[in-house]
């Protein structure tokens, strides 16, 4: 069973950064699975952040947080990081981090949807104050 476990949520002020980890665990190989970012504020539904390919080498962005956020990966320590720079206060959610199950997919805009994924992490709040 796969287990993903974010961490780096926190309360901040509108302009500050914050890095945001997620660790996975359960017995697969990491580097070989899309790894991504979505978040949720109250009332709203689950919204696409990011997404990486297996091996790092695409990554795709919501328009909202194009040039602002960056998402990557240390297969090394099977961990995905979200960079997250110029906060703003409708940044305001709680971030999940999620894998599939499809191995070595190759990243499309098919990522850009919840459903695709597998798993999920229990989530990290991230508050930024404006």
């Amino acid at each position: 069973q796969v287990q993903l476990v974010e961490s780096g949520g926190g309360l901040v002020q509108a302009g500050d950064s914050l890095r945001l980890s997620c660790g996975a665990s359960g017995g697969r190989t990491f580097s070989d699975y899309t790894m991504a970012w979505f978040r949720q504020a109250p009332g709203t539904e689950r919204e696409f952040v990011a997404a990486i390919s297996w091996n790092g080498g695409r990554t795709i962005y919501a328009d909202s947080v194009q040039g602002r956020f960056t998402i990557s990966r240390d297969n090394a320590k099977n961990t995905v990081y979200l960079q997250m720079n110029s906060l703003k206060s409708e940044d305001t959610a709680v971030y999940y981090c999620a894998t599939d199950i499809r191995r070595r997919l190759l990243l499309t805009y098919w990522a850009k949807s919840w459903a695709e994924y597998a798993y999920w992490g229990q989530g990290t709040q991230v508050t930024v104050s404006s």
